[in-house]
């Protein structure tokens, strides 16, 4: 089994706990950074200008890349769009043409997408891997994220998609944001707390990383957990799990658009992911109750 992983976005929530999951089983792991300097185990590129030394990545056995700019972070200007949209396909684009360019291939590779895929859009239907995408901006990135898989797909190199839900892990992410007001008892659904939330635990996530690496998978699989909840739940078990009351009005929709603008349709709208085919692949969740999930992240 080949022992050595390259990362891109390497340096981030997912891909630090990744880095760690690799390393404790035995990979030689190495991250692509905007800077190497200083740096162990680092090889820099840059992918606005699309610069990467191809021989640099010429024997890497497995590749994984988590490469994109935040979703959350800044208001949705249309120069911010074209960063979260670029900042995906280039960086795909540029290791492309990087491993086109050596004799030696990766014997895999696997592209981080997510379950924006889909669109957000508030309902009962459980979206599978085959359904259409959606109209909305994520779910278009998220196409176009996957679109620029195929150069890598056709120099014949297993390729896998993982369309990433909510990850749960107390450092950053969703899950650090939700909390705060919940610490401040002030536990309350969003909007009409129906959306649901295809959560997953930081952990179960990197493993699903890793299987889809060791075992080739090819095409999207999602990464939601098996039992998935609507927001009013979610607010509902995490209060639970720390120790606050859940008793205040739902917080309107207008509110949210006033904060976040476009972007509240992130925790205003919500689908559920069935995540049965990356488990008749063999993968399996750890972690498959909310409950479970959130009391192992806050007792760490």
């Amino acid at each position: 089994m080949g022992k050595k992983v390259l990362l891109g976005g390497g340096s981030g929530l997912v891909g630090n706990r990744l880095s760690q999951l690799l390393t404790n089983k035995g990979y030689d792991v190495w991250v692509l950074s905007r800077s190497a300097k200083g740096k162990k185990n680092t090889i820099e590129w840059d992918v606005k200008n699309q610069k990467l030394d191809a021989s640099a990545i010429a024997d890497y056995d497995h590749i994984i890349n988590l490469t994109g700019a935040g979703i959350v972070d800044e208001p949705w200007t249309d120069e911010r769009k074209k960063e979260i949209v670029d900042s995906r396909v280039k960086s795909t684009e540029l290791l492309a043409k990087a491993i086109s360019s050596n004799s030696n291939k990766p014997k895999s590779f696997v592209s981080a997408s997510a379950v924006g895929y889909y669109g957000f859009v508030t309902g009962e239907h459980i979206f599978k891997e085959n359904d259409a995408s959606g109209n909305d901006f994520l779910a278009e990135t998220c196409e176009l994220w996957e679109q620029s898989t195929n150069s890598i797909k056709k120099l014949g190199i297993p390729t896998a998609l993982i369309r990433i839900g909510i990850v749960l892990d107390k450092n950053g992410g969703a899950l650090k944001e939700m909390a705060k007001p919940v610490k401040l008892y002030a536990a309350a659904p969003l909007g009409s707390g129906k959306q649901y939330m295809p959560w997953i635990h930081i952990d179960d996530l990197c493993r699903m990383f890793i299987h889809a690496m060791e075992n080739k998978l090819e095409g999207p699989h999602n990464a939601g957990a098996p039992n998935q909840v609507n927001n009013k739940t979610f607010t509902k078990v995490l209060a639970k799990v720390l120790n606050r009351p859940f008793f205040l009005p739902n917080v309107p929709a207008f509110m949210m658009k006033l904060i976040l603008g476009t972007r509240a349709l992130l925790v205003l709208e919500g689908s559920r992911v069935s995540p049965e085919k990356i488990q008749n692949t063999g993968f399996k969740f750890q972690y498959t109750e909310l409950e479970g999930a959130l009391r192992e992240i806050y007792q760490k």
